[in-house]
């Protein structure tokens, strides 16, 4: 009996996903369903180790959310902008903050999506997926 089709090719290479999430239960329950999902999770609780965790883990795709307790998420997408290396890795904002100004500002500083939480999983799975496809 063979179940090849069920398991990932041998040569199979997760991509990196760069988790910024402050809030314990969003990052654990988003890393595990990412890690789920056959992805590589660098999962941070606060932005102080962001750009050390750029250069280190090379993330494809960071999923950043914009209320951290050191320094905001648009600070670290300003600075990300900023930097020849970093600039290309796209980001997926995932905040609680609602207000269309919040999104546009995001998405002016250089973010792709921006989802509000509570996130939908499945829609966050395939914004992830285009992204990559994408980069």
């Amino acid at each position: 009996m063979s179940n090849a089709g069920s398991v990932a090719p041998a040569n199979h290479i997760p991509k990196r996903i760069l988790l910024v999430e402050d809030n314990y239960l969003n990052r654990q329950m988003l890393e595990d369903y990412l890690v789920f999902c056959g992805y590589q999770v660098l999962s941070l609780a606060d932005g102080t180790g962001f750009f050390q965790a750029l250069a280190d883990f090379r993330p494809e795709l960071i999923l950043l959310d914009l209320k951290l307790p050191d320094i905001d998420g648009y600070t670290l997408l300003e600075q990300k902008s900023c930097r020849q290396d970093d600039r290309s890795i796209p980001v997926i904002v995932v905040s609680a903050f609602a207000f269309k100004a919040d999104q546009q500002r995001a998405l002016e500083l250089g973010a792709k999506r921006y989802f509000v939480k509570p996130v939908s999983l499945r829609d966050l799975k395939q914004a992830i997926e285009e992204e990559l496809q994408r980069s």
